[in-house]
């Protein structure tokens, strides 16, 4: 159901903040430490990274003109590749946001923790994540315009405290620590480093494509959407680049590799003494809750496009006055719930480490279907010199998908692979209904 243009809520603004908060998260304050294992080479996979991401951008945002629905990358792969592809595409990608958003709540509580340590103990740790859950569900129902408030304020809390050590960490800046353990395996631009980094660094990218998904919400989405597509995805490439070549000149990179805490942390330490350290735990809560906003607001716009094609149960496309889909949010909240309570019995740092593991896997799936769809939906226009570099750059966007893809661990792509299993057989069962009601 589209809006009357007046009352759509998403601006240039709040689409753009969108993009932008949806990546940066948890992981733009963890990830230092985990590449610095890998050696300063591996600031070189962030370039790979964000190379990658503006092509999927560019392509994403052109599609968004060519297919103008809801749903961004499922609505894509099901114009150009059919109903099956379609359905995979938002069931893979239901999957990796709402994992994504469990991540997320326990990195917030990781950094609770700090403020209040009884969160380090199983029990409280669960009732509050619980707790937050809910809240951040039940918020989500109010609205779009709500949603884009709570993800614009946000961003700007988030971005501050990290601009300031960005600024302020080139002043003490040492380069030398760039040329420490550039590779450890002692093989210049040794590959394998390059692509362990790349599959690190992909988690901080999802959440490009979030403005593409809530079409019907966007004021003037023909021209918000690709340019607030473009322009998220270069804010946050350009912090994270910046973030982590800074972190590294301010830490050795032996010190780095063994941080206890999140880098971020020392480094803010080091700038600005003990307030700085608690206002950059502070900025990592916000971080965190800000991302878990957004990507639950475009996974239940997922899930209601499905629905609304009948390629999901109906319950998912059920809305409220408010114009959001509260049936499937509600649904999708109770199964985080049941998730959260499986992984229990294992720690916030053993949690985190699968669930951003399977969500990076559930959401390549979508970009490399959606860059598939691309081609074929590009095929289909008229062809001219400009459809041709489209059509180039979809398929340079497709092998890059594939690639990382390939470079996933094995116990990760078997996981995948179970999920997408269970996919096939829910689409039959979801088709069969379907064929009865008609």
């Amino acid at each position: 159901m589209e809006f009357p243009t007046t009352k759509k809520p998403l601006g240039i603004l709040s689409l753009t903040s969108l993009v932008t908060g949806t990546m940066i998260g948890s992981g733009i304050f963890l990830l230092p430490a985990q590449l610095a294992k890998l050696g300063t080479m591996s600031l070189l996979s962030w370039i790979i990274t964000t190379f990658g991401a503006i092509l999927l951008g560019i392509i994403l945002a052109k599609m968004s003109i060519l297919v103008p629905k809801n749903g961004g990358p499922y609505a894509y792969s099901r114009a150009g590749l059919g109903d099956f592809i379609g359905f995979q595409t938002a069931y893979t990608h239901w999957i990796a946001l709402w994992e994504s958003v469990i991540a997320l709540i326990l990195a917030m509580f990781g950094y609770l923790a700090i403020f209040f340590p009884i969160l380090t103990q199983t029990l409280p740790m669960f009732i509050s994540s619980i707790a937050i859950l809910w809240i951040l569900t039940i918020y989500n129902t109010r609205g779009a315009k709500a949603v884009g408030i709570l993800q614009t304020i946000t961003t700007i809390l988030k971005i501050l405290p990290i601009l300031a050590i960005i600024v302020f960490g080139f002043i003490h800046f040492n380069a030398n620590y760039l040329s420490f353990d550039f590779d450890p395996t002692n093989h210049s631009y040794n590959y394998s480093i390059l692509s362990s980094a790349a599959g690190v660094t992909l988690w901080s990218f999802i959440g490009m494509e979030a403005a593409t998904i809530p079409y019907d919400h966007v004021k003037n989405p023909e021209k918000t959407i690709p340019l607030a597509t473009i322009l998220g995805i270069i804010i946050a490439s350009l912090i994270y680049i910046a973030s982590s070549i800074v972190i590294i000149g301010l830490i050795p990179i032996g010190e780095l590799a063994n941080s206890a805490t999140s880098p971020f942390i020392t480094a803010a330490e080091l700038l600005f003494g003990n307030t700085g350290k608690w206002i950059i735990i502070a900025g990592a809560i916000i971080s965190c809750l800000g991302c878990a906003n957004g990507l639950m607001f475009i996974q239940g716009q997922i899930a209601s496009a499905a629905a609304e094609n009948n390629l999901f149960p109906s319950v998912f496309a059920q809305k409220n006055k408010h114009q959001m889909p509260s049936g499937g949010l509600i649904i999708t909240a109770m199964i985080q719930t049941v998730v959260l309570a499986m992984l229990l019995y294992k720690t916030i740092g053993d949690q985190f480490d699968i669930i951003v593991a399977i969500a990076s896997l559930a959401a390549l799936i979508p970009y490399l279907y959606s860059m598939a769809a691309s081609l074929v939906v590009f095929k289909q226009q008229q062809h001219n010199i400009t459809n041709s570099i489209y059509i180039f750059i979809a398929f340079l966007t497709a092998i890059y998908s594939f690639w990382i893809l390939t470079i996933m661990k094995n116990t990760v792509i078997l996981h995948g692979s179970f999920l997408i299993f269970i996919g096939v057989i829910l689409y039959a069962i979801l088709y069969d209904a379907q064929e009865k009601i008609k």
